[in-house]
């Protein structure tokens, strides 16, 4: 099982083919087992590298983190990166890995060539958005108080619906259950999306992030997560935006993401 260790933590990851670097950071709750049928396929159009972030699945703790923060992902995505010499790459983000690739871009801007976003969780930017995000953790808390076990399931009913829950298989029940604590961890930290503070950026700050970003939505995810990326599309200097079928956990190897890495890369000058 391959592991590097950063940051004071040992993290799983995987390498899928060759070329141009392309991190993926999956969402909460999540793995990046998860992604190993995407990365493949990502493989085939760069050096895929997906991992399990810090408390999650593969890459959790002998014991559970009481809080973990945004800057605590972002610095392990850094990290990972610089360990691996794999930067500048193309970060796709899912959900709350959306909401990580946008500080790393920030923060780390030589670690960045380009940004994939489905549907970053950056729901402080707008209004609709945060009060939705608010009574998400609210629910999540208040349901989990007696069985923090359960916060992992908690999350996706309440954010999804239950039959996104019941129509995952088994095994991805099982791992999504055990990122239960990291999950809770999140919460009690600072920066994420369901943390008390969640991150606030504004249209200064992403102004900064110059970086071309593709910024995918889908069909039939909740309300919030369209209004957040409507948000971004106006305030980040160069994206491109697509609506695709389906819910919120949306393909990371989507064609138009498949699209967007060769394209870009083949055409620099189209961004410019």
């Amino acid at each position: 099982m391959p592991r590097l260790s950063v940051n004071g933590v040992d993290l799983y990851y995987e390498e899928h083919g060759n070329g141009i670097p392309i991190l993926g950071i999956h969402g909460t709750p999540g793995s990046a087992f998860m992604w190993t049928d995407a990365a493949g396929e990502l493989g085939h159009h760069g050096r895929c590298i997906i991992y399990d972030r810090r408390g999650f699945y593969r890459s959790a703790p002998p014991a559970p983190f009481k809080a973990l923060d945004l800057v605590d992902h972002v610095d392990d995505s850094a990290a990972v990166l610089a360990a691996l010499r794999a930067g500048p790459a193309v970060v796709v983000g899912r959900s709350s890995g959306g909401l990580i690739a946008l500080e790393l871009a920030r923060h780390f801007p030589d670690k960045v060539k380009a940004l994939v976003l489905l549907e970053p969780a950056l729901f402080t930017i707008d209004p609709d958005a945060s009060q939705w995000a608010r009574n998400l953790r609210s629910k999540a808390l208040e349901y989990t108080v007696d069985q923090p076990g359960l916060a992992a399931e908690t999350v996706i009913r309440e954010a999804l619906g239950d039959h996104s829950w019941d129509s995952l298989p088994d095994e991805a029940k099982q791992i999504f259950a055990a990122t239960s604590p990291a999950v809770l961890a999140e919460m009690n930290g600072r920066g994420m999306d369901l943390s008390e503070q969640a991150l606030e950026l504004g249209e200064d700050e992403l102004a900064e992030i110059r970086r071309p970003a593709l910024i995918i939505s889908a069909e039939d995810s909740p309300e919030a997560c369209r209004l957040v990326n409507a948000r971004l599309s106006g305030a980040l200097p160069f994206t491109r935006t697509v609506l695709v079928q389906g819910g919120h956990l949306i393909n990371p190897a989507h064609p138009a993401v498949l699209d967007f890495v060769d394209t870009f890369f083949g055409e620099p000058d189209a961004w410019a």
